[in-house]
């Protein structure tokens, strides 16, 4: 993340995002495949890392081999199967997007951190080992389970998660960066999808 001033002089955070750019690597229809569909494949791979099936997919669409390849559903674009997007092609400043990403990892968490419980505090009473435990987590005889969704320890983080309604700040199309404003899920350099 960083940061720059509005016009109103305001210091907003922002994270900035490299969006392109993309080939084209496949154009799905209804009448060949029920729906429509763009498939965009980004940030070169080597020859050696990717599988024939791939290989022969990319040079159907007269690409390079590519990293990430993500499917946008009802998009619409006015270029074809094997066409560079950048960018530019796709958002303007001031645009309203969802960025999807995978949240980061951070391991196996107890309660407070995990769901923010408040733990005992300073109370007395014998809660000398109790400060940051669950407490009861069923009932007695009835039902005599535990409860499914029950809020317990657990891994935290390393799932899919979308961020909605970040507003695009700027925009440098020579590059392919986009600042989002705030924060966007995932480590550095991980690989986002944005949603418009």
């Amino acid at each position: 993340m960083t940061s720059i001033y509005d016009d109103a002089g305001r210091n907003v955070a922002c994270t900035v995002i490299e969006a392109g750019p993309c080939a084209i690597t496949q154009v799905k229809r209804p009448e060949t495949d029920g729906y429509y569909a763009i498939q965009l494949g980004f940030l070169d791979a080597k020859e050696k890392n990717t599988t024939k099936a791939l290989k022969g997919h990319f040079a159907k669409a007269g690409a390079t081999p590519k990293r990430k390849i993500v499917e946008f559903r009802d998009a619409e674009l006015d270029k074809g199967l094997g066409d560079i997007v950048t960018a530019a092609d796709v958002f303007e400043e001031g645009d309203l997007v969802d960025v999807v990403g995978t949240s980061k990892g951070k391991g196996f968490q107890g309660v407070v951190k995990r769901h923010g419980f408040g733990g005992v505090g300073d109370a007395t009473h014998g809660q000398h080992n109790r400060l940051r435990a669950p407490g009861s987590i069923g009932a007695a005889s009835y039902p005599a389970k535990v409860i499914k969704g029950m809020r317990m320890a657990g891994q935290t983080g390393n799932k899919r998660v979308k961020t909605q309604n970040l507003t695009i700040l700027k925009i440098f199309p020579e590059k392919n960066l986009i600042l989002v404003k705030g924060a966007v899920p995932g480590h550095k350099g991980a690989f986002v999808i944005i949603e418009k």
